[in-house]
């Protein structure tokens, strides 16, 4: 669930112009329902750190051609960019990072020490903004737009080396925009459903007698973490990590125990499949389109993230 599922995005911005490339997905799916149709299933967070990495080689390549210093970065580790989301049944991973928030930090901190920023900040005022016109187009920048299924319409402006580096992997930009948002509201919509659905909330319900068998009486994961984030700010550093590690781990234990993810994840690819008959054609593009990427992505930045 894209949603559901969402990772606490860690992000290696230069400045609010330039388009990273964020992991927004779940680790493996190959057991999922979803996996086992026969469109082209989502990526994989591992996958999207491969086109993230892509992205940024070609900006780096296409900066230097512009007469400017570009850093690929990334400061977070494969495992760090694990998928923190709704659900997450990683035992061993929560034990060791709770929900993550000395990672949420270490990203922090890293976006203060991002080397591009810091080279950017270096150069005076007109190379800045020749640096900037370079990286993303500037005010000259084409504006996609692409209306989606909620309602209403989303707007981007692509330029430079950005979009450079979005066409080399995505193709035809405005298909590939339009085609993303569409299955991005359409996720929305399903996670909406998903949570309201029957078989979704008994298994949270079994997660919720798990954990208060665990100690821990939180309805919802939700709830466990808002319990964990208000709760620290009455401990020490040390004290509150420990509680969210503790709180963290029966989380995930509970929620392998229950199968509740495997639960979101058959009923959310459900709620997509009724989706289907309208959107199917924008569904399989953005697929197709990943798929594409990637296979573009491992030959500019190998297959190991």
């Amino acid at each position: 669930m894209r949603r559901v599922y969402s990772v606490v995005c860690a992000v290696t911005a230069v400045a609010a112009a330039f388009v990273t490339g964020c992991t927004r997905d779940t680790d493996t799916r190959a057991a999922t329902t979803a996996a086992q149709r026969a469109e082209p299933r989502e990526l994989t967070y591992t996958e999207e750190l491969r086109l993230s990495d892509a992205q940024q080689r070609l900006i780096a390549r296409c900066m230097t051609e512009q007469g400017f210093t570009y850093h690929a970065y990334r400061p977070l580790t494969v495992e760090e960019h694990h998928p923190v989301g709704y659900v997450q049944d990683d035992v061993a991973w929560a034990r060791e990072h709770g929900y993550g928030s000395r990672i949420r930090a270490k990203a922090d901190r890293a976006r203060l020490g991002n080397p591009n920023i810091v080279y950017r900040e270096s150069l005076s005022e007109e190379r800045r903004a020749s640096y900037d016109t370079a990286l993303s187009g500037g005010s000259a920048a084409r504006e996609l737009s692409a209306e989606v299924p909620e309602g209403g319409t989303y707007r981007k402006r692509v330029g430079g080396c950005v979009a450079e580096s979005e066409k080399r992997l995505y193709g035809d930009l405005a298909t590939w925009f339009a085609a993303d948002k569409t299955a991005s509201g359409l996720q929305a919509h399903a996670v909406e459903a998903v949570l309201k659905d029957s078989r979704f909330t008994a298994a949270v319900e079994r997660w919720s007698q798990c954990m208060r068998r665990a100690g821990h009486g939180h309805p919802d994961p939700g709830e466990a973490r808002e319990a964990v984030r208000r709760q620290s700010q009455r401990l020490s550093e040390a004290e509150a990590f420990g509680a969210e590690r503790e709180v963290a781990a029966a989380d995930a234990t509970c929620a392998r125990e229950t199968s509740l993810r495997t639960v979101a994840e058959e009923r959310e690819a459900h709620h997509m499949d009724r989706l289907r008959g309208d959107y199917g054609d924008a569904l399989d593009t953005v697929r197709r389109i990943q798929r594409d990427a990637l296979a573009r992505a491992e030959k500019i930045a190998g297959r190991q993230p």
